[in-house]
């Protein structure tokens, strides 16, 4: 197996389920984890397109669409795609790019979290 997957994939399911968890107690709408879900499908799919461009040298997936993707809430797949793939691991720009993408995707969910709550 692929060195990181398992915290990976750790760390995406229990962020997702977290989510779910506060959807079910009103706290966040489920529109939120809807969204987080499928963006970390998008996100894992094109890290898959890209990856696969690259060993082609065909056309690439532009990292600020990875990193926009990741931004909006699909950084748990986007996480877990780049070590299935072993794709952007090293790019040390990317890597902190992405960091801050997922630090500033939580900190939108946490103030969400803390405001008023959402009606059924």
């Amino acid at each position: 197996m692929t060195r990181g997957v398992p915290a990976a994939a750790a760390i995406a399911v229990a962020f997702l389920g977290l989510l779910a968890v506060l959807a079910v107690l009103h706290v966040l709408p489920v529109s939120v984890v809807a969204l987080a879900v499928v963006l970390s499908g998008v996100a894992f799919a094109l890290y898959r397109a890209d990856k696969s461009a690259a060993i082609r040298g065909a056309w690439r997936v532009s990292e600020s669409t990875l990193q926009t993707v990741s931004l909006l809430g699909g950084w748990p797949g986007a996480l877990l795609a780049q070590r299935v793939y072993r794709h952007k691991t090293r790019k040390h720009s990317f890597q902190t790019t992405f960091w801050i993408t997922v630090v500033v995707n939580c900190a939108v969910l946490g103030w969400m979290a803390i405001g008023t709550p959402f009606p059924l």
